[in-house]
């Protein structure tokens, strides 16, 4: 059985995966200072609770957070008794080509979506992933990553909003029923929902006129869903698109 681990800076998804699907999945908040035990404390727990028996052979680990790597590292050797697979290493494989400015580091979530991406709808696409972060990758004809744009998070905006101007609420983010509020929280949500899909499709469409070819978008995260219930521009909606790219990426340097 594989794990893969997701770490966002908001959350961590750990996935086992038996080699043709994803069995179970379960998600916590991304916090540095968690051991190797509790992880394995918690880890347990779940999967006695889902009934599932099975021995985690191989782990590979996807991180834009850095400090929560050891930790992890330690969990895969101490109770799972293998190495883990970090993307970002050198001697972790992509199996695509990454064509940026040298010397760049490029988020790990950012290539494993690549991969995955590539696997399920070729090349020639832009990849919208709303995480705390929204990020626009650019994947080539060839699966090659070559660069992409970031903006802030749905909910980092929402928070910034909050925390800035005292008389405003923090509020969930929901499709309104129109554009034009009669009520502060029906104003925030939008300004908030309105004004990321005009973001969306305003950098969509900048990304296909500087390519200057068709280019199929792909929405991933887990507001995509909500996204794409304003906007045509998110043609494909895949959220377990970084879990797919971790099992691709395991599965290519295993063999």
């Amino acid at each position: 059985m594989l794990l893969a681990i997701d770490v966002g800076n908001t959350n961590m998804v750990f996935a086992l995966h038996d080699g043709t699907h994803v069995v179970a999945e379960w998600r916590c908040r991304t916090e540095r200072q968690r051991t190797a035990d509790e992880y394995f404390v918690w880890l347990e727990q779940l999967m006695d609770h889902a009934g599932i028996e099975a021995t985690i052979a191989s782990v590979v680990i996807s991180s834009v957070v850095p400090q929560v790597v050891f930790n992890l590292r330690v969990l895969a050797d101490r109770y799972f008794h293998t190495r883990p697979k970090v993307v970002g290493k050198p001697e972790v494989k992509l199996g695509v080509p990454v064509r940026v400015d040298p010397t760049t580091v490029v988020g790990a979530d950012r290539l494993v979506n690549t991969v995955g991406a590539w696997d399920r709808y070729g090349g020639d696409l832009i990849v919208v992933d709303f995480g705390t972060a929204t990020t626009f990758d650019v994947v080539d004809f060839d699966g090659a990553y070559v660069g992409g744009v970031i903006a802030p998070g749905v909910n980092l905006s929402l928070k910034a909003l909050h925390d800035a101007a005292a008389a405003l609420p923090f509020i969930d983010v929901t499709k309104p029923e129109q554009v034009v509020g009669t009520n502060t929280v029906a104003c925030m949500q939008s300004g908030i929902f309105w004004g990321y899909v005009g973001l969306i499709e305003g950098i969509c469409a900048r990304i296909r006129a500087e390519r200057a070819r068709p280019m199929t978008v792909v929405g991933t995260g887990g507001l995509s869903t909500l996204f794409a219930q304003g906007t045509d521009v998110l043609e494909k909606i895949d959220t377990d698109l970084t879990i797919h790219g971790l099992v691709l990426i395991d599965r290519l340097n295993r063999e």
